[in-house]
C-alpha cells in the first residue's frame, strides 16, 4: 500500500498513489480487451483469427502478473495511511481466485479459437476479456460498491456473449432469460446494500464487521433486511435453488465455449462474492445466513441431481443440458463449506476454494471434449458419444476421467478428495444432516455420470442417415482445442497424483 506523506498538520492526505502491481492482473485483461476491439477495426477479415491469439496472449500475461504477488497482503485505494478499510486487497484468497478465473478464461479462449467463424470476432474477444477483467477484480474488492461493480462488469458482457449468435432464436432466448434473472438479482442486491449502508454508514467490508455488531436498535431490522437481500442477490448469481432455472436453457443456447465459461468463471464470481460478504462483512449475522445457506445447499444439490436423472440420452443438446444440471448440483456442494463457516469459522472456506479449483479443471475439460464432439455431431446428444472410444480413444478416455472426477470415483482421486474435504467441513461444523444429504446426492449422481461414461465404450450405433446430424466423419481438430483438452487432462491427472496442491487451501487461512 502506497500513500503519500501526511500533510504538515498531521492529517493524512486524501491523494494516494496506486499500487499498480497489485491491480495489474485485472487491468491487463481490461487493457487487452480495448486493444483487441480497436485492432478489429484495422485487421482484414482473413486475419481475424489473430485477434483470438492476441486475447490468449493477454490472458497469459494477466496470469503471469499474479506470480510477483504470491506473498499477498498488498492493499491500495485505502481511506487513510495504515487503514484496514481498503477497496482493493491482493491477499492469498484474491490471488487463488484470480488464477482460477483467468485460467478459466484462457481455456475458454482456446476453445473459442476456430469456433468463432460465424461470430463477430472483435466483439466476441472484447466481451470475453472484459468479463474476465471484472471476474479478476471481484475477489480483490473489499467494499460493497466495488464488489457490485466488479460483479456487473463480469456479468454484463456475459449476457451479450450468450446471445452473440446472430439469427439464432435459441441463443436470443437464452440471453434474455439470463439477462432478466441477473438484473433481478442485481436489483435485489443493490436494495440490500443500500439498507446495509443506511444502517451502518460504511461500505467497507472490514468496517461492516464491527458496525453490524453494534447497530442501533432502531436500525437493526433495516440492517437484517439488508443482509438478507444481499444474500438473496448472490443466491441468484451462484444459481442456488430456487434461483437456478435459468441455467439449463442459458447453457444450451449459448455458444459451447461460453457455456463452459459460465459454468466455471461465472460460478466462481458468484461464490467469491458470497464468501466475501458472509465471512468478512456479515459474521454478526452468522446465525441467520448459516442455516439459510445450509438449506439452500441441500435444496440445490437435490433438485439438480433429480433433474439430471431425467435427462434423455436422445434429446438434442442433452449432453450440454446434463452438464448444466451437473453444474447446479456442484454449486450445492460448494455452498456447504460456506454454510459451515457460520459455525466453525473462516477456516472452512478453504474447502470451497479447493473444490472450486478441482471443479474448474475437470468441468472445463468435459466441455472441451463436448466441443470436439460437436464439430461432427452438432446435436450433441448423449447418444452421440456412443462408441467415442472407437473413433477417438484419447478423447473418450479424457472425458471418462473428467466424469469420474465429477462423480468422485477413482481414478479421479482429486474429485474424491475434494468431496471428502467438503463433507468433513460439514461434519466438523456440526451439520451432520447436511453431510447425510450430500452423501445421498453423491450416490444419486453416480448414476448419470456412470451412464454417460459407459456410453463412451459401447459399440458405435449404425449410421442410417436420418436425424439432423451428418454421419460422424473424422475431421481435423484445431490445435487450440487439442491444447485445451491436453491442459485440462494434464491438470486433472497432476491434481489426482498430488491432491495436496489444492487441498492445502482447506487447512490454511486465506484472508
Amino acid at each position: 500500500m502506497n500513500v503519500t506523506a501526511a500533510s504538515a498538520s498531521g492529517a493524512a492526505s486524501l491523494v494516494q498513489s496506486v499500487d499498480w502491481l497489485a491491480i495489474a492482473p485485472p487491468v491487463t485483461a481490461a487493457a487487452v480487451a480495448l486493444a483487441v476491439l480497436v485492432a478489429d477495426l484495422f485487421v482484414p477479415a482473413e486475419r481475424k483469427p489473430l485477434l483470438g491469439y492476441g486475447a490468449v496472449a493477454g490472458l497469459v500475461a494477466a496470469l503471469a502478473l499474479i506470480v510477483p504477488l504470491h506473498e499477498g497482503d498488498r492493499s491500495t485505494f485505502c481511506l487513510t495511511a495504515g487503514s484496514r478499510a481498503c477497496s482493493y486487497t491482493a491477499d492469498h484468497f484474491t490471488l487463488v481466485i484470480q488464477a482460477l478465473v483467468l485460467g478459466g478464461a484462457l481455456l475458454t479462449a482456446l476453445l473459442s479459437i476456430g469456433d468463432t467463424r460465424k461470430l463477430p470476432a472483435g466483439e466476441f474477444w472484447f466481451l470475453l476479456l472484459s468479463s474476465a477483467a471484472g471476474a479478476a477484480l471481484l475477489p480483490a474488492a473489499r467494499d460493497l460498491a466495488t464488489l457490485v461493480i466488479a460483479l456487473e462488469v463480469a456479468s454484463l458482457p456475459a449476457f451479450a456473449l450468450v446471445g452473440i449468435k446472430r439469427g439464432d432464436r435459441r441463443s436470443s432466448e437464452a440471453a434474455l432469460k439470463f439477462f432478466l434473472s441477473s438484473v433481478t438479482a442485481t436489483a435485489v442486491m443493490l436494495l440490500g446494500v443500500s439498507f446495509v449502508y443506511a444502517a451502518t454508514g460504511t461500505l467497507h467490508l472490514t468496517e461492516l464487521t464491527g458496525r453490524l455488531e453494534h447497530v442501533d436498535g432502531q436500525l437493526s431490522t433495516l440492517a437484517g433486511a439488508g443482509v438478507a437481500l444481499t444474500l438473496v442477490g448472490f443466491a441468484f448469481k451462484t444459481a442456488a435453488a430456487p434461483f437456478h432455472f435459468w441455467v439449463p436453457d442459458t447453457y444450451v443456447g449459448a455458444p459451447l465455449p461460453i457455456a463452459a465459461y459460465l459454468s466455471v468463471v461465472g460460478k466462481a464470481v458468484g461464490f467469491t462474492g458470497l464468501i466475501l460478504v458472509t465471512v468478512i462483512a456479515f459474521p454478526a449475522y452468522a446465525d441467520v445466513w448459516g442455516p439459510a445457506l445450509a438449506v439452500l445447499a441441500a435444496l440445490t444439490m437435490t433438485l439438480a441431481n433429480v433433474a439430471a436423472l431425467r435427462q434423455s440420452a436422445t434429446r438434442a443438446r442433452g449432453a450440454v443440458r446434463l452438464l448444466a444440471w451437473s453444474s447446479v448440483a456442484q454449486a450445492g456442494y460448494l455452498l456447504v463449506p460456506i454454510a459451515a463457516a457460520a459455525y466453525a469459522g473462516e477456516r472452512t472456506i478453504g474447502s470451497t476454494v479447493a473444490y472450486a479449483l478441482m471443479y474448474a479443471v475437470v468441468n472445463l475439460g468435459a466441455f472441451a471434449v463436448a466441443a470436439l464432439v460437436a464439430r461432427t455431431r452438432p446435436g450433441n446428444r448423449i447418444d452421440d458419444y456412443r462408441g467415442l472410444y472407437a473413433t477417438r480413444p484419447l478423447a473418450a478416455l479424457a472425458l471418462a476421467f473428467f466424469l469420474l472426477c465429477l462423480a468422485g470415483l477413482p481414478p479421479g482421486i482429486i474429485g474424491l478428495f475434494a468431496k471428502v474435504t467438503v463433507f468433513s467441513a460439514a461434519v466438523d461444523a456440526g451439520l451432520g444432516w447436511l453431510a447425510v444429504v450430500m452423501a445421498v446426492n453423491v450416490v444419486v449422481a453416480l448414476y448419470y455420470y456412470l451412464r454417460w461414461t459407459a456410453i463412451l465404450f459401447r459399440a458405435p450405433a449404425p449410421e442410417d442417415g436420418s436425424g439432423d446430424d451428418a454421419p460422424a466423419v473424422r475431421h481435423h481438430v484445431p490445435a487450440p482445442l487439442t491444447a485445451a483438452i491436453v491442459l485440462t487432462t494434464a491438470g486433472g491427472v497432476v491434481l489426482s497424483g498430488a491432491p495436496q496442491a489444492v487441498l492445502r487451501f482447506a487447512a490454511v487461512s486465506l484472508f
